[in-house]
């Protein structure tokens, strides 16, 4: 089980501000427990298969300039920022 201290902890360490630890224990224990279920998945025996490519094989890195400003093509650009979509 996560404690309210441990919550307090994380977010004095992260330096973010929570108003009610109490709300983010939940969601912390719910992650923790999807965790268990994916550390008894047991996939250790899975072989993965990896199609490996020679250098030679991989495309040449091309510079192409673009000569408009793309920032100011931005949907939300306001003057000297953009504005971002809120957190919730």
């Amino acid at each position: 089980m996560v404690s309210k201290e441990e919550i307090e902890n994380v977010a004095k360490l992260m330096r973010i501000d929570l108003d009610d630890h109490v709300v983010h224990i939940d969601r912390v224990q719910k992650m923790i427990e999807y965790f268990d279920i994916l550390d008894k998945a047991g996939v250790e025996s899975e072989e993965l298969s990896v199609q490996e490519l020679s250098i030679k094989n991989l495309r040449d890195d091309k510079h192409i300039p673009y000569e408009e400003n793309l920032i100011e093509k931005l949907k939300n650009y306001k003057g000297t920022y953009v504005r971002a979509p809120k957190m919730k």
